[in-house]
């Protein structure tokens, strides 16, 4: 080939991508990539063309078309049969790397479709790591157990809202008592937050107990979540916070070894600090929690994330 040096091939000379080691631009279109591996299988035009139901001249065009943007000749057309070339040979051996990559690419975007792979990324902060996100991921993975889900960490519903604004995540699991401008919400489940107390602090805390007698009660809390402290506001006395802490199992901890009472979830007061004794409070205390989402469609699994977590009522 003339201005070819030995061992180089033109249509292998390209700028976009690459498959396999075979790099190839636009130059080169899908289907006429098609078109050239049906004419090598079929041994012709004429055999090709029927089985790509296209007419024997389109086809002819197509190949021509192949070969002057490729700036070769590909099939050897002195015989009966269509024969191919040096470069022909290695083309093919591209082609049908280049169609079982596609193929592959297709399957993978199929399996996604249907909810047989793929991952669904969600964001929450301290407050909820346990309930309720360990049981909407549970249900969800009983549904679909070939996705896999990964629980992003943030600081409040601030840091759950920059994360969804990044695409660090596509669903956010948070209080919805706050804010969430520019946000899609979506109510789930009503917490019904509890005093939990040990058994030796609790003789003289009446069942149920006044807000105003937690005021005060030695609490342990997590002060530095503005959300939550709004939420528990009317709970804080003078000085009756005795141990501000984050750390959500640090803070069980504190309860289970009779520091402090604390504020808290049924479910998790009931499941996460055993022996605590629970007083509900009068007037009821309840959090609302629900999914955050940017405006916007949602990839298959993130719809489905959403789809079972609201589909079915929750437990309080």
């Amino acid at each position: 080939m003339a201005g070819t040096a030995p061992g180089r091939h033109p249509f292998l000379t390209v700028t976009c991508g690459t498959v396999r080691g075979v790099t190839y631009d636009n130059r080169v279109d899908l289907h006429l990539v098609t078109y050239f591996v049906a004419v090598v299988d079929h041994g012709g035009i004429t055999k090709a063309a029927q089985a790509l139901y296209i007419s024997q001249p389109s086809l002819s065009q197509a190949i021509r078309t192949l070969e002057r943007r490729l700036d070769t000749t590909l099939f050897d057309r002195t015989g009966r049969r269509l024969t191919l070339t040096e470069d022909g040979r290695v083309l093919e051996v591209a082609a049908r790397r280049i169609l079982a990559d596609v193929e592959r690419a297709k399957q993978k975007v199929a399996a996604v479709r249907d909810l047989e792979a793929g991952r669904v990324e969600i964001v929450t902060f301290a407050t909820f790591s346990i309930h309720p996100v360990i049981e909407f991921v549970q249900r969800f993975r009983r549904r679909y157990p070939n996705l896999t889900v990964r629980v992003n960490d943030a600081e409040g519903p601030p840091g759950v809202h920059a994360a969804l604004r990044r695409g660090e995540a596509e669903i956010g699991i948070t209080d919805l008592s706050v804010e969430h401008a520019g946000m899609i919400t979506v109510p789930v489940l009503e917490q019904e937050m509890v005093l939990a107390v040990h058994p030796d602090l609790a003789a003289d805390v009446p069942d149920p107990v006044t807000r105003a007698q937690v005021r005060d009660f030695p609490l342990v809390l997590d002060l530095g979540s503005r959300a939550s402290a709004a939420r528990t506001g009317e709970l804080l006395g003078d000085q009756n916070v005795v141990v501000d802490c984050a750390n959500q199992a640090a803070l069980w901890q504190f309860v289970e070894r009779g520091t402090a009472g604390t504020i808290v979830p049924r479910r998790v007061a009931e499941k996460q600090i055993p022996g605590a004794v629970v007083r509900p409070l009068d007037p009821p205390f309840r959090r609302p929690v629900g999914l955050v989402m940017r405006p916007g469609d949602l990839s298959p699994a993130a719809a489905a994330f959403v789809a079972t977590t609201t589909g079915t009522p929750w437990e309080a």
